[in-house]
């Protein structure tokens, strides 16, 4: 799932809280150079236009642009961006003050010095955090993993072009090299590893940590519509180049700009980076609630564990989420210390299909007397709104494998990976105790994906604790 323009305002919270700082110190040096430099800043006219606009500012922030390229934006630019920013919070507060009938209270003189300050304090210091984030180099903290896909004698240039208009967007993750043999792959072109060829690029970014690939051929060039339609099977997101926006023929398709290059994006389904923060909001929400209940079940269900099976009342495992990268995700061990071991013992008994998953009617690793319960009332799965808050998982998602299963995976099994893995979806509410056929499975992921809305998350929610309470579908 792609977020077609990742929000500005998620990726610079930095700069947010810079122009609100700016926006503050305005307004008190302007009430102080209206009211004297020895007057006590606590009128409450103006203490709560302190607050307002804060929330001004936020809301103009999330609705409008303001930081949109902002680190490549050079000084004309970013002036005027300042300008039309501070102006949108001014004549809203300005408004606000009309509607509370405070207009009148109001000093002008003051009004107008928080705007002209503000202007100042927000360009000189966007200019002066963008110049020592450029040299420390501290963007690119959540960076999106991408694989170049492209031909020898261009991989240079290409690689060229998207470093210098990268700005910590993405994170390369090698080179795949179009017509040359197995003996190159593993060297480097322009310091980025080839990791693969045409015939075994499907392979590596399978079994790879890969949310992006780019495909450096304008249409007609070089037919790489297979290579393509592989990674759409995998629910990799694709970035094409173009030279014109009339290439445009699959759905679920953007043209945008990408590192320098005009592109034709593809992606299983394509969101706005505002339902994106919803859904992460949300998470964050269920997250610090999940975390007090788990706190609490601790209290309960870790002594009870230590007593039937003496060891760590949590269990850790790698799983493989969001685009192959591998987390670390956390339960209440419900069963015995020596599960991972016997588990290959009992793989004859697993009733699903291929090994993809593992599943089997009265596990003998389960911990008598209490490892049954926890698991049929899903407690264990509490510690895992640690991940939530981390990020590594969503409230709402796709079952995540562990690596072992994942190693088994198809083309288009990968696609269950497109999306944050989550502690409940459609498999778990469609009887999962039930359902025996792996790809049973993966079609309700990816129609989750596809079908992806907040209104379909809280409907899941909803429904996952109702099939708690009444125990059904778990085993």
């Amino acid at each position: 799932m792609y977020q077609k323009s990742k929000s500005s305002w998620i990726k610079h919270l930095d700069f947010i809280i810079l122009d609100c700082l700016s926006m503050e110190a305005a307004l008190i040096i302007a009430y102080l150079i209206r009211h004297g430099w020895g007057t006590t800043y606590q009128l409450p006219l103006y203490q709560n236009a302190a607050i307002v606009m804060v929330f001004i500012h936020l809301f103009a922030v999330f609705w409008g642009e303001s930081y949109r390229g902002i680190i490549r934006r050079g000084y004309f630019r970013e002036f005027m961006a300042v300008f039309k920013h501070v102006t949108i919070v001014a004549v809203t507060f300005n408004i606000y003050l009309y509607l509370s009938q405070n207009g009148t209270a109001y000093s002008r003189t003051t009004f107008i010095l928080t705007w002209g300050i503000n202007a100042c304090l927000s360009y000189f210091g966007r200019i002066l955090w963008k110049t020592i984030i450029k040299k420390k180099g501290l963007w690119g903290k959540n960076q999106r993993s991408l694989v170049i896909v492209t031909k020898k004698e261009r991989a240079e240039d290409t690689v060229r072009t998207i470093l210098q208009n990268n700005f910590g967007d993405y994170e390369i993750r090698g080179l795949v090299l179009i017509g040359v043999g197995n003996d190159e792959i593993g060297a480097k072109n322009c310091g980025i590893t080839i990791q693969a060829n045409e015939k075994n690029m499907a392979e590596y970014i399978c079994y790879n940590w890969v949310d992006e690939v780019f495909f450096d051929f304008s249409y007609g060039t070089y037919d790489c519509r297979e290579l393509i339609e592989k990674c759409e099977e995998m629910g990799i997101t694709v970035h094409q180049k173009l030279e014109k926006e009339s290439e445009l023929y699959r759905r679920n398709q953007v043209v945008e700009r990408m590192t320098g290059y005009s592109v034709l994006t593809s992606s299983v389904n394509i969101v706005s980076g505002r339902e994106l923060v919803c859904k992460r909001i949300l998470d964050i929400v269920g997250g610090i609630l999940g975390i007090f209940l788990t706190g609490v079940l601790c209290l309960v269900i870790g002594p009870i564990i230590y007593i039937k099976s003496p060891g760590p009342i949590f269990f850790s495992q790698w799983r493989v989420g969001k685009g192959g990268k591998k987390f670390k995700i956390y339960k209440f061990r419900s069963m015995y210390m020596d599960a991972e071991e016997r588990k290959k013992e009992l793989m004859g008994q697993n009733n699903i299909k291929d090994g993809l998953m593992f599943k089997m009617d009265n596990d003998p690793r389960v911990i008598k007397g209490v490892g049954n319960f926890i698991r049929n009332t899903s407690l264990d799965e509490f510690p895992q709104f640690l991940n939530v808050l981390k990020g590594d998982m969503s409230l709402v998602g796709t079952r995540p494998p562990t690596v072992d299963e994942w190693e088994k995976y198809e083309l288009y099994h990968r696609k269950r990976l497109a999306i944050k893995p989550g502690l409940t979806g459609m498999w778990q509410i469609s009887g999962r105790s039930k359902i025996t056929d792996f790809d049973e499975v993966v079609a309700l992921d990816t129609k989750y994906i596809k079908e992806w809305s907040l209104g379909l998350d809280f409907k899941i929610l909803l429904k996952t604790v109702f099939i708690v309470l009444k125990r059904e579908g778990a085993s």
